[in-house]
């Protein structure tokens, strides 16, 4: 049975989010958290990152993912989220591709660095704990990913997590297939699988081609259908079963959004906006709901115009009355 974890989305897939998409949907094992930024000890207050809180992630196994390019501050963030909050897995985010991160040479904007990526890994797998990377394949050519795995072999990583997407393509553009299998040649480490996986057939398609590979991190296709996790380990539990999974695949193709499908994934949208409602209040919570539905279109099958329509309205309960018109 694979492993699928949830993926990080920056001010998205933060506990609120998390926790009322794992009281609706199973089939997740683990979630990499959005990032924080790393920091030396005195002006460390991790009582502050509450998406890290324990007491916010109690249903599946949290990885704190961090941000930052100066090896003492890994150190120094680890060891007192290690103290405060008892974490002894990390994760670093050496992938990601947008512009303000870039430029700052922190994600993907380190990758054209081996030496500092190597710096960071060394001091990181000094400490007592597990440390991980997730990166792409380069930032402008694949040589600088294969670079870095040749580097990373080095060291006793418990994972390295990759998107086979180059940082300067950020998610225009298709995966590169073969760069990604060029550079699990050079990889020693497990690897995770991150990037389009938004329907079962992806899935299917990519663990046949890298069988090596038994850990994938689902990120906008959750989003896009919050039971794509349950609907893998479905087809995954019926792989000897024929007539089952051809009566899985006629269902999905004749009834479109079934009735059940529909109330609870009503059932995940009430919860998620009462919660986000309860935490910052209805005018401040319309933000985050209508950057979600540009995912959540996708469940619906809105056309463009129709998304349109609802994202450019301004008051909550407006935008609440136009929700549950697509729902209804």
């Amino acid at each position: 049975m694979p492993e699928i974890w949830l993926a990080p989305l920056h001010g998205l897939t933060h506990y609120h989010f998390r926790n009322c998409l794992f009281r609706h949907y199973s089939g997740f094992n683990a979630a990499i958290s959005p990032f924080v930024p790393v920091q030396e000890t005195a002006k460390l207050n991790v009582r502050k990152w509450k998406d890290l809180a324990p007491e916010n992630n109690t249903a599946v196994e949290l990885i704190p993912q961090l941000m930052g390019i100066v090896p003492a501050h890994f150190a120094d963030t680890m060891k007192v989220l290690h103290q405060e909050f008892g974490y002894a897995r990390f994760n670093w985010n050496l992938g990601c591709p947008m512009a303000p991160i870039v430029r700052k040479r922190r994600g993907c904007g380190l990758m054209p660095f081996p030496d500092e990526v190597e710096a960071v890994v060394e001091a990181a797998c000094q400490q007592p704990y597990r440390f991980s990377v997730k990166m792409r394949l380069g930032m402008h050519s694949p040589e600088e990913g294969v670079e870095i795995a040749r580097r990373l072999n080095q060291y006793p990583l418990e994972f390295v997590a990759i998107h086979p997407r180059l940082g300067e393509q950020q998610y225009a553009g298709v995966p590169d297939w073969n760069a990604l299998e060029e550079l699990l040649s050079q990889l020693h480490h497990p690897v995770v699988y991150s990037g389009d996986i938004f329907q079962v057939t992806d899935y299917e398609r990519l663990s046949a081609r890298f069988p090596q590979i038994k850990t994938w991190l689902l990120g906008r296709g959750a989003l896009r259908n919050p039971a794509l996790a349950e609907e893998i380990k479905v087809i995954v539990t019926k792989k000897d079963d024929v007539s089952g999974i051809n009566k899985f695949y006629d269902e999905k193709r004749t009834t479109g959004i079934g009735e059940n499908e529909l109330v609870r994934f009503n059932e995940f949208y009430e919860d998620l906006k009462q919660t986000l409602e309860d935490y910052r209040g209805a005018s401040g919570s319309l933000s985050v709901l209508k950057e979600l539905w540009h995912y959540f279109a996708c469940f619906f099958q809105l056309t463009e115009e129709q998304l349109h329509s609802l994202l450019i309205i301004r008051e909550p309960e407006k935008f609440d009355e136009a929700v549950r018109e697509i729902f209804f």
